[in-house]
């Protein structure tokens, strides 16, 4: 070797790093490579220590430390700590899915949503619960899971301090606070606080149930209907109360239950003030202010404000009755009609009024009688009118003159005086 290449060669060797070997073709580069941590990481958090390749990236981290949103949305004034975010949200308002589904045919406004979908295809689930051995498609929801294992709920309402396992159950939660319904039907326009109650909706238009069982071909409008109605096949009841164990087959029905104990009812009534343990009752009882019945009967055209009393009313059209009891075979059109019915072979009388100490063999007698005189009604619904006996309470209120009565159908009635027609 000459001794200019020999030159070359120490100049080369001078420009290595003495820890991994890499070369660089100046001492500049080299030692911007020694500040790097051995991750590859040479931007460092000041306050929590996390590392970073890239400057941008620090500074975009460091917003989560200062709670600064620079970025704000021109439409609607919301603002986000990271560009990307705003961009993801601005498809809201335009409506633009510019990601694709090869097999499919499926849009999604973010790549990552995409990336998750196709896994419904292929049946991968990569992400596992190094606890249970659970496998999920998505790392989200594997997080989410982890949380049933430790029980932790690091994200808080500054509002009412409930707390969340997961950051997006906070952020529909706030909406409940904030009133907001952003997401609007496009065919009748009725809003909804989150995106999953308006998709729900859609169904009532279309009529569309692409979920079926495998086991009795019935069909459901959502997945998570479908999964829940499996339950009633197998007998799962994997929803526990950790106050007095007793088991649940959907998780709604736990947190009812937990209010026994608890007491607490959060949802109230902006019109009345009535309180109520779940979103879905305080939903139906608002529509009694509106006299508004969304569930119409397609074939006699009889409507209801609730979805239940629409469900219930249907098998009276099918005949349908697909609960069976093992033991004398009667059969019945609800689950829970069944579940009061077997008590009257055991004579457990498990269900006992707080108030008055009354014992009952089924939930449904219980929640049928009046826990101030003890009088027993056919309907959850006559309970409500008769109590207001007791309470001298109006909550039916006529717009046209402001007359109130105790009765709904007191007020059906008082209605024709101002139409002129005749009551039925």
């Amino acid at each position: 070797m000459n001794p200019p290449e020999m030159t070359r060669e120490r100049e080369k060797l001078s420009d290595q790093c003495d820890i991994c070997k890499k070369t660089f073709p100046n001492t500049a580069n080299l030692t911007v490579h020694k500040c790097i941590d051995p991750s590859g990481k040479q931007y460092r958090c000041d306050i929590c220590g996390r590392s970073f390749s890239k400057k941008n990236h620090l500074t975009h981290h460091k917003y989560i430390h200062t709670g600064e949103k620079p970025y704000q949305c021109s439409i609607c004034g919301k603002s986000f700590s990271q560009k990307t975010s705003l961009t993801y949200h601005k498809y809201i308002h335009t409506g633009e899915k510019p990601h694709h589904c090869d097999i499919c045919g499926k849009s999604f406004s973010q790549k990552s949503h995409l990336d998750s979908h196709k896994y419904i295809h292929t049946g991968e689930k990569p992400y596992q619960c190094g606890i249970c051995g659970k496998s999920f498609s998505q790392k989200t929801c594997l997080t989410s899971h982890k949380y049933i294992h430790t029980g932790e709920k690091p994200h808080h309402c500054d509002i009412c301090n409930k707390s969340f396992s997961i950051r997006s159950s906070l952020t529909k939660h706030k909406l409940i606070h904030a009133h907001e319904k952003p997401f609007h039907c496009d065919i009748c326009g009725k809003s909804f606080t989150h995106k999953c109650n308006l998709t729900s909706h859609k169904y009532i238009h279309t009529g569309e149930k692409q979920y079926q069982c495998d086991i009795c071909n019935k069909s459901f409008s959502l997945k998570s209907y479908l999964t829940t109605h499996k339950l009633t096949h197998t007998g799962e009841k994997p929803y526990h109360c950790d106050i007095c164990g007793k088991s649940f087959s959907q998780k709604g029905s736990l947190i009812s239950h937990k209010s026994i104990h608890t007491g607490e009812k959060p949802y109230h009534c902006n019109i009345c003030g009535k309180s109520f343990v779940v979103r879905s009752n305080l939903t139906a009882h608002e529509l009694t202010h509106t006299d508004e019945r969304p569930y119409q009967c397609d074939i006699c055209g009889k409507s209801f404000s609730r979805k239940s009393n629409f469900n219930r009313h249907k098998y009276i059209h099918t005949g349908e009755k697909q609960y069976h009891c093992n033991i004398c075979g009667k059969s019945f059109v609800l689950r829970s009609y069944l579940t009061a019915h077997e008590h009257t072979h055991t004579d457990e009388r498990a269900y006992q009024c707080d108030i008055c100490g009354k014992s009952f063999s089924g939930k449904r007698d219980k929640l049928r009688h009046c826990d101030i005189c003890g009088k027993s009604f056919s309907w959850e619904c006559a309970i409500y009118t008769h109590k207001c006996i007791h309470t001298r309470e109006k909550p039916f209120h006529c717009k046209r003159c402001g007359k109130s009565l105790s009765v709904e159908q007191y007020l059906t009635n008082h209605k024709y005086i101002h139409t002129g027609e005749k009551a039925l």
